[in-house]
């Protein structure tokens, strides 16, 4: 750890040269020290080696920019968190750190940064539309057993076909001792509904077939 003024001052020489050799050792410790050198010049760097930060003084010569982290017990350089993210020209681009839980809830950001799955499981759940399930009768999402009169024998209904409510009835089937077929007969359903099954056979002439349908609108 080396600091100096890099000022070599008019002396003898052995002092002359004790000073450039302490201006040098600063210059390659990267001025490094437990505090700021006590001269300052715009863009000299500076290791802080009490909070292990490596520095750049500003231009103007009034601030220190911290560049990153050296972490002295594993060897390793450390990216701060929240470091900018700009284009050559310094138009901000993205961010290398985090941002809040509430940011990535609201989804309107554009700033690009880190995040972890927690936070991206937060923001889904967040932005996650919210769903009740309907039970009122006839109501669009409920599903229903009807009827519908056909008007021919090859009039079938046919899945995933939608019908007019008005031409369905809601219904429901009984068998009886002679396992005659007993179809039973309600009010029409409103709406459309969407056949979740086929009903392919039956009888020449008008007849009732039924299925499972969903009211889809």
């Amino acid at each position: 750890m080396s600091q100096n003024d890099l000022v070599i001052a008019n002396q003898t020489f052995p002092a002359t040269r004790a000073d450039i050799n302490d201006a040098l050792q600063a210059l390659g410790s990267t001025n490094s020290g437990p505090s700021a050198p006590s001269t300052t010049y715009a863009n000299m760097m500076w290791y802080d080696t009490t909070a292990n930060i490596l520095k750049i003084r500003a231009e103007a010569n009034d601030a220190w920019i911290n560049i990153g982290y050296l972490d002295q017990s594993l060897d390793t350089f450390k990216i701060l968190d929240d470091t900018i993210v700009a284009t050559t020209g310094g138009a901000t681009t993205g961010l290398i750190g985090d941002q809040t839980t509430a940011t990535w809830q609201s989804g309107t950001g554009t700033t690009e940064s880190l995040v972890s799955p927690a936070k991206i499981k937060a923001s889904v759940i967040a932005n996650a539309p919210s769903y009740t399930q309907p039970t009122a009768l006839d109501a669009v999402g409920t599903y229903a057993w009807c009827a519908r009169t056909a008007t021919g024998e090859f009039d079938y209904i046919t899945q995933g076909a939608s019908y007019s409510g008005s031409a369905l009835v809601f219904s429901g089937i009984a068998r009886s001792i002679g396992n005659a077929i007993l179809p039973g007969s309600g009010t029409n359903p409103s709406g459309t509904w969407r056949a979740m099954g086929v009903m392919g056979q039956g009888f020449g002439g008008f007849n009732t077939r039924m299925c499972l349908f969903l009211r889809v609108s």
